[in-house]
């Protein structure tokens, strides 16, 4: 009998991690495996995006103020500059710190695109899904929102698309009027929907005279809230002198109450009585940012008082992302 010819299986062609495009978790891979996506590359890139990224905005200019926009003021923009710039279509880029109904974005009839930032994520980088976002609200049809999803692990960043020399300079509004072109003479559902936003905002200021400070207005006492850029430790040292020392204040009636975490960086608290406006703590915040930068440079032991003064500042330290 003729001996059979081994039959051969044609190859797949190899494909690069890279190359393995995102298909959903149960359909098989496109690697060629012949297991299910979500037990093979699926793992990987599962991983890749719930990891988290504890400074998402390490790299972006001003990256201070975008936790600030993040966490803490109510109603802010920032027009964005691009790296490659805009297409011809969309005239400009607008972050702005929350949309109507929570859009993660929204293209406008007239082609410009808001970015929304306060937003839930898919993934651990909040920076990755903020520019898969961004990438689709260019694409979108003028006058519709765009939806979140799960970026692709390999996805650009936030740093990979906007310009790192361009200014980015927060408007801070009293209110949501910004989500119309022409608020005062929307519709009254519009209307109604503005006002209930606007009642719920916390009248908030940023300083002029430092960087990332922001002053609030509460119904009990009024705040500053101001993101600090140094390395977490370093700071707490500083901050620990000053108390110790007295020196930790705002003026009279103020108080350095404590700090929280927010995306790597810490943010310090001072309490501040009702008559105590933006424009009031201008100068005293300069003042204070002299003193840090030199308690930043001392490189001594904390003595015991000042240990003891780091201990009541930590102990009232939270975390907020």
């Amino acid at each position: 009998m003729a001996k059979k010819r081994p039959q051969t299986k044609a190859k797949r062609p190899q494909l690069t991690d890279e190359e393995i495009p995102v298909v959903g978790a149960r359909e098989p891979c496109p690697c060629g495996s012949g297991r299910r996506y979500k037990a093979c590359h699926g793992r990987a890139a599962s991983h890749a995006v719930t990891e988290l990224v504890q400074r998402p905005f390490e790299g972006l200019p001003a990256e201070c103020d975008w936790v600030a926009l993040r966490e803490l003021v109510p109603a802010a923009t920032v027009e964005l500059t691009l790296k490659e710039g805009l297409p011809e279509d969309v005239p400009s880029v607008t972050l702005a710190t929350v949309l109507p109904m929570a859009w993660p974005a929204l293209r406008r009839d007239d082609g410009s695109v808001l970015l929304g930032l306060q937003n839930d994520t898919a993934s651990g980088d909040i920076s990755r899904d903020l520019a898969d976002t961004l990438q689709r609200a260019l694409q979108a049809q003028p006058g519709t929102p765009v939806q979140g999803r799960r970026a692709p692990a390999n996805a650009p960043r936030l740093q990979d698309l906007i310009d790192p020399e361009a200014p980015f300079e927060p408007v801070v509004h009293a209110g949501f009027e910004f989500w119309v072109p022409d608020a005062e003479n929307s519709s009254p559902e519009v209307a109604a929907s503005l006002e209930r936003a606007n009642a719920a905002a916390i009248p908030t200021v940023r300083l002029s005279g430092v960087d990332a400070a922001y002053w609030c207005e509460t119904p009990e006492k009024n705040h500053l809230r101001w993101v600090m850029p140094h390395p977490e430790e370093q700071l707490l040292d500083a901050l620990a002198r000053l108390h110790a020392a007295g020196r930790s204040s705002l003026g009279d009636g103020t108080r350095l109450v404590g700090s929280f975490r927010a995306h790597g960086l810490t943010v310090p608290v001072w309490d501040l009585p009702r008559d105590v406006s933006a424009e009031d703590v201008e100068k005293p915040a300069a003042e204070f940012a002299e003193r840090l930068a030199a308690a930043l440079a001392v490189t001594e032991p904390l003595t015991p008082e000042e240990r003891r003064a780091r201990g009541g500042l930590t102990n009232r330290q939270v975390t907020l992302s």
